[in-house]
């Protein structure tokens, strides 16, 4: 049998309503069904001129040609525009280039204080008119420690400084963006393909904002010991003092960093993050017309991520989310539980249409051992994605043994008889009855 079952979570979400999902006939099978509806409280929601009550992922608007908001704890987006179109990374692309280094330190393949040596490719290609963008103003010849190379990529936007990082593990920048595209597969980033260490113009060169988002989470989330270089204000090399073009930084309450872009193929771009009241929010736009416009919309974007989203906790490890059905067992039922915390972040006025479903398929036969995987919970709301949580045995359920056995067989044969007897009356009722011809 297919048992599906409603958990309502009334304590830790107020005005949670639950639905069942619709009927399916199997033939031979019961299916059970539960329908639990509590009245949803109707929550007061400030209100904005720059989004609606209605789905979170399509009705706030941007002057962004491409953005996404994305929540850090789950990854999930609460909003998206051309989130998954390929657009230009400008200087955004510099993140795979930070990221490849932070790995290395991470697993000792480097350490801070390793200095690389410019060459002298390098030093022409940053003083080229192609590359008369922003540069570290390294020097041929120099020997730079990898922690100065860091913030000269970082806060600098040094483009010079990308390539001595490419050269020095690549040996050119072709070989580099090989490295780039297979660290982009390991995380996950599905459409994005880099050409070089910098973001300079390529048409072999396409990010996404969702994979830039996705990028940023797993430098925050992989570094925490070196995300910190994102919130330097300003780097002096070489004389020259430069101040960190997110100006975010100084702005905007909780920023803490990551990479601004700009070129005038992709026009003004940020990756930023931010945290208020314990909670980190991601924001990806580009395709803005300049500076200002840039930094206004990306502020309004975690204001209304701020204001508008709440995550709400649902479930802890341990809780137990319903009973299942064991066949013949020591015990007639088996609680369900999740293994790891269950929060979503919601736009608050969807909140009233969050629904918890629990489903799995029952009766259980014994052994079942404690913590296998025994179904799923479907939490769904207004303008979220979707979300599966696997629910697992709370407890282990030995067989009941020659006893239980002959208890069980008992009753399903008193069940089938009861069937059938009334199958047979109500063949012969109908029998019995004349047909209505008064029609």
């Amino acid at each position: 049998m297919r048992a599906i079952f409603l958990v309502m979570f009334l304590l830790a979400v107020p005005g949670l309503v639950l639905a069942a999902p619709r009927h399916r006939h199997t033939t031979h099978h019961r299916t059970h069904r539960h329908h639990v509806t509590q009245p949803a409280q109707q929550p007061t929601a400030a209100p904005t001129p720059t989004a609606s009550t209605g789905d979170a992922l399509t009705t706030l608007q941007t002057n962004a040609q491409y953005a996404v908001l994305m929540d850090f704890d789950t990854g999930a987006l609460l909003f998206s525009k051309n989130g998954d179109e390929l657009m230009k990374p400008a200087s955004m692309a510099k993140l795979m280039t930070v990221a490849i280094l932070f790995d290395k330190l991470k697993h000792h393949e480097l350490k801070l204080s390793d200095s690389f040596l410019v060459s002298e490719n390098a030093w022409r290609h940053s003083i080229t008119e192609k590359s008369a963008g922003s540069k570290m103003f390294v020097r041929v010849g120099n020997s730079i420690p990898v922690e100065d190379l860091i913030r000269g990529i970082i806060v600098q936007s040094g483009n010079d400084a990308c390539i001595v990082v490419a050269e020095h593990f690549a040996g050119s920048e072709e070989g580099f963006a090989a490295l780039m595209n297979a660290k982009a597969k390991q995380i996950g980033l599905q459409h994005s393909t880099f050409a070089n260490s910098n973001g300079l113009p390529d048409p072999r060169q396409n990010v996404t904002a969702h994979d830039l988002a996705l990028l940023a989470r797993y430098i925050i989330k992989e570094f925490p010991e070196y995300y910190h270089y994102f919130g330097e204000k300003e780097f002096t090399w070489n004389k020259i003092t430069q101040p960190n073009r997110n100006l975010l930084l100084t702005s905007y309450p909780g920023a803490d960093g990551l990479k601004t872009g700009h070129t005038s193929e992709s026009g003004y771009g940020i990756t930023a993050s931010a945290v208020q009241g314990g909670r980190r929010l991601i924001v990806v736009v580009n395709g803005l017309k300049s500076e200002s416009e840039r930094i206004s919309e990306v502020k309004r974007l975690f204001d209304i991520g701020f204001r508008e989203f709440k995550t709400y906790a649902l479930l802890k490890p341990g809780d137990v989310v319903g009973e299942a059905k064991v066949w013949a067992g020591a015990r007639r039922s088996v609680p369900l539980t999740v293994k790891q915390p269950v929060n979503i972040m919601l736009r608050r006025a969807s909140r009233p249409g969050l629904k918890v479903t629990l489903t799995y398929k029952e009766p259980l036969v014994p052994p079942i051992e404690r913590g296998t995987e025994l179904g799923t919970l479907l939490i769904t709301a207004p303008g979220a994605p979707d979300r599966n949580v696997p629910v697992f045995a709370g407890a282990n359920v030995e067989s009941g043994g020659f006893l239980t056995y002959m208890k069980v067989g008992a009753q399903a044969l008193v069940m089938g008889k009861t069937e059938t007897q009334t199958a047979e009356e109500t063949s012969e009722s109908s029998t019995d009855t004349p047909p209505n011809d008064s029609q």
